[in-house]
């Protein structure tokens, strides 16, 4: 889409977002969830959706995706930490989108849920990665979720930060080639300026 068309059809869906978001934060909030050990995890899904805002144009195909985006954004640790199910995800984005869209938006949440494991590396498998590359949209919002996790880490002084800013900066080759998918559909892209503002963090 346009960057314009797309800005002004996400204002135009703004009611729907407000309410997917305000969805999302209860629900993360309801299991204590929270980000840094000190922010609700809100402000992480949040980061994720302002990316969204900022870049979606680039691989959203049409208006009627909008909504399917944000709530990947909102939603997409919602089976790896919030303890919902699949067919969970695929009923509270029936609230908002058709059955086909909800059946999307499951398989993007699905998608960039980890792997059972004991490490980082087991937890990110091959598997894994190989999933989001054979999902609409979850490329992207991987790249929208490491955007924010890395700004975030970058931003902030306390150890664990210092020491996932070196972890992702040493990951990132590996990630940006695991998470690109050999498609020539947009859905599957990843902004090439996005890119460049996680290549250029400090």
């Amino acid at each position: 889409m346009k960057e314009t068309a797309f800005r002004e059809a996400v204002d135009s869906h703004a009611e729907v977002l407000a309410q997917i978001r305000e969805s999302a934060h209860t629900l993360h909030a309801s299991v204590n969830q929270t980000y840094d050990k000190v922010h609700p995890y809100g402000l992480h899904l949040d980061m994720v959706a302002d990316a969204v805002r900022k870049y979606g144009y680039a691989v959203c195909e049409t208006e009627d995706d909008i909504v399917l985006l944000y709530f990947g954004a909102y939603y997409h640790d919602s089976i790896e930490d919030a303890r919902l199910t699949y067919n969970d995800v695929k009923r509270r984005a029936m609230q908002w989108m058709n059955d086909a869209q909800s059946r999307m938006a499951a398989e993007i949440v699905y998608a960039l849920t980890n792997e059972k494991g004991r490490t980082r590396e087991e937890r990110a498998n091959d598997k894994y990665y190989q999933g989001i590359r054979a999902t609409p949209y979850a490329p992207f919002l991987k790249l929208a979720d490491r955007l924010a996790n890395m700004a975030y880490s970058a931003r902030r002084g306390n150890d664990t930060n210092a020491r996932m800013k070196h972890v992702y900066q040493a990951e990132l080759p590996h990630f940006l080639a695991a998470i690109r998918a050999e498609q020539t559909d947009v859905r599957y892209s990843l902004p090439e300026d996005m890119v460049r503002e996680l290549e250029n963090l400090p």
